[in-house]
């Protein structure tokens, strides 16, 4: 049997042998791996559905449509000529969300303002599967953050001026490269923080590079046009989180500690408190985000209990 994501001919050493060394190789009509055997020079007849064992001696080898599992007759074995490389099924994905641009109403109508919410939704469903310790839950729901990706690059390519799902991907493999000389060049590192340092380095000087990409292209700039250790902060993000990367960002660019408090107003608002805590967190190693996330989920518990009771 082979793959459906593997063109044919591309088979394995142990299944070209297989195939030369035959007494027979038969295969149904129109079997994609023909042209591959007709300029093999391998000799096959065409035979509907799959034989019975030969009565003679010999080796007849059969060859099904990619991508099926027949039932084997007594005494067959199965070979597998082609195997997926990984990442191969997101090629099925990719067809899929073809498919349903076209044939599926709803889907034919979504677009990327319409799908916005889903990119806020889907990650913290994946989240919360994470923090139950459901390992197939968590992998479900992985599949659900994946399917925005693609989503949206459908939604994109059918622009004149769009991208692809294979611009996204060479997008993120040049980033990575780029983003990790220490593996893909010549950098030498001593550890992880100085991996994280570079990253900081070729990270402040990729967004020099936009504001001069931007500058040429006449595009006015941001603030005061000047490039920040802030720039490319999500605001859109929960506040807990997003003070907490505010706070990293300007740590690792040597911004004083000191700035890091606030002070509060006469009003009474609690958001310098809640700002305050955050840094005291993040002095003390943790991540206030996910600590809160943990309380909750110890007060659900303890409410649900009392519930009970």
């Amino acid at each position: 049997m082979t793959s459906p994501r593997v063109a044919p001919g591309l088979l394995s050493w142990a299944a070209w042998d297989a195939l030369r060394s035959a007494d027979a190789v038969l295969a149904p009509a129109g079997h994609p791996l023909l042209p591959a055997l007709d300029e093999a020079g391998i000799s096959y007849q065409v035979a509907e559905p799959i034989p019975e064992p030969p009565g003679a001696d010999g080796t007849v080898v059969w060859l099904p449509e990619p991508g099926e599992n027949p039932p084997l007759p007594p005494g067959a074995t199965l070979l597998r000529g082609s195997a997926d490389l990984p990442g191969a099924h997101v090629i099925d994905l990719v067809a899929i969300m073809d498919r349903l641009r076209v044939e599926c109403p709803w889907d034919a109508r979504q677009t990327h303002q319409t799908l916005a919410r889903h990119l806020l939704e889907e990650p913290y469903e994946a989240l919360e599967a994470l923090e139950s310790g459901d390992d197939r839950a968590f992998c479900e729901e992985l599949g659900d953050v994946l399917l925005q990706v693609v989503f949206h690059a459908r939604v994109a390519a059918e622009r004149a001026d769009g991208y692809t799902i294979d611009d996204v991907a060479d997008g993120i493999v040049a980033k990575l490269i780029r983003r990790h000389p220490h593996v893909f060049a010549d950098v030498t590192v001593s550890g992880a923080d100085e991996v994280h340092r570079n990253w900081d380095d070729i990270k402040r000087a990729e967004r020099a590079e936009k504001k001069e990409r931007a500058e040429r292209a006449g595009v006015p700039p941001g603030a005061d046009g000047s490039p920040s250790s802030l720039d490319g902060v999500p605001f859109g993000q929960p506040a807990l989180a997003l003070a907490a990367q505010l706070q990293r960002r300007a740590a690792r660019a040597g911004v004083p500690d000191e700035l890091a408090r606030l002070e509060g107003d006469p009003g009474g608002d609690i958001g310098p408190e809640l700002f305050n805590l955050v840094a005291k967190a993040r002095e003390a190693g943790h991540d206030p985000e996910m600590d809160l996330r943990a309380a909750a989920r110890r007060y659900r518990d303890l409410v649900r209990a009392w519930e009970r009771s």
